[in-house]
């Protein structure tokens, strides 16, 4: 049996849009896609705020449109969704999402507005490890999902509940509605679960991933950004995932969502067995911590400790739902944000090659030179 592909290439700011089109070739992505079918570009926002290593970044989101574009693709179009900790529309904006998007004339859809898409109940093919359970009415999932290719675009970053985050977890906004938070306790079966239904119902899978600046400490919000300078593609979502644990510094077969995808044949999450192609970063460990915050010790326990049987009565609720996501509002983005993030990203910008093209992209709006629009 072939082994897993990932590409990896380190770059600079003066090449990453280049490097980001070879990277697509290195990965495979014309084998991965249907060329005849439209292309989804799922980023992600982590934080509304334009905070390093927590988001998509701009040149992550041009580079992909024109490594597309270039290979003839069309009718690819950038889709957020909400949670209860982002907006989804300031998060576009702050994150420079809308420049770029009109530049190549990508329309810019939300999964949450009816003009849209709108949600319909999916049946999966494949026996589920938890979503039916958790979700007895039935599962739903945006009707534009299906028949289109999927490419997802997130960053390299811990996370406090499941250690690291990339490809897999990219999904958990596109396709769970706005109720996905009644899935944290089985958050790793739940993006299992995702994956399988993802296989069944997109096009082709394909996922770039931007460790420019990536995320160490209690991700993927208030994170202690580290300058890498490295990006990753793969058409196997376990892999890319798992070859960025790696570089993090964590066993990625120890995690359970790589290692519950591995078994149940959904991707290779075992190092050993996938390719690494393009630069050679095999040897590296960037040494990251999961780190502790308030957020994630209420998170904690809510969602795995004893307290979790409170549940229904806390959380599948407006009130509920409310009252969560004001805290939530009130600890990021007034206290954190105002207190601490936002000298962070300052100084990033001022004192890192990445901050100042950051800067760049905030003073001009897009850095490619297209021949055409690839609408």
């Amino acid at each position: 049996m072939s082994k897993a592909k990932v590409a990896v290439l380190r770059t600079s700011p003066a090449t990453v849009l280049e490097d980001y089109q070879r990277l697509y070739e290195l990965a495979g992505f014309r084998e991965a896609l249907d060329s005849s079918a439209e292309t989804i570009l799922k980023d992600n926002i982590s934080w509304h705020f334009p905070f390093p290593s927590a988001n998509t970044t701009p040149w992550q989101l041009e580079g992909s449109i024109l490594a597309l574009a270039g290979a003839g693709y069309r009718g690819i179009t950038c889709v957020q969704n909400k949670t209860v900790v982002t907006n989804a529309f300031k998060g576009t904006d702050l994150n420079g999402y809308y420049p770029i998007c009109r530049r190549y004339e990508v329309p810019v859809l939300f999964n949450f507005r009816d003009e849209d898409m709108r949600w319909i109940r999916y049946t999966p093919k494949a026996r589920m490890n938890v979503l039916d359970r958790i979700y007895p009415d039935g599962i739903y999932i945006p009707d534009y999902f299906e028949g289109r290719n999927v490419v997802h675009l997130p960053t390299v970053k811990t996370h406090i509940y499941t250690t690291t985050t990339g490809a897999m977890k990219n999904a958990f906004g596109g396709l769970l509605n706005h109720h996905r938070h009644y899935t944290h306790s089985w958050i790793h079966e739940t993006l299992v679960d995702l994956l399988a239904i993802q296989k069944e119902i997109h096009a082709g899978l394909f996922a770039a991933m931007d460790g420019t600046t990536a995320g160490d400490g209690a991700g993927p919000r208030i994170m202690d950004p580290q300058v890498k300078s490295v990006i990753l593609a793969s058409s196997d979502q376990v892999a890319i995932d798992a070859v960025a644990a790696r570089l993090m510094g964590f066993d990625p077969m120890r995690m359970l969502y790589v290692s519950m995808a591995t078994d149940q044949g959904l991707g290779c999450g075992d190092p050993r067995d996938i390719e690494l192609v393009g630069d050679d970063v095999s040897g590296e460990n960037w040494h990251f911590r999961v780190g502790k915050s308030f957020h994630a010790m209420l998170g904690k326990l809510a969602w795995f400790s004893p307290l979790k049987v409170l549940q229904n009565l806390i959380f599948h609720n407006p009130i509920g739902e409310t009252g969560t996501s004001l805290v939530s509002e009130v600890y990021h983005d007034y206290y954190r944000w105002n207190l601490r993030e936002r000298r962070v990203f300052e100084r990033w910008m001022a004192e890192t090659e990445w901050g100042r093209l950051f800067q760049e992209y905030r003073r001009v709006g897009t850095l490619g030179k297209p021949d055409a629009a690839v609408a």
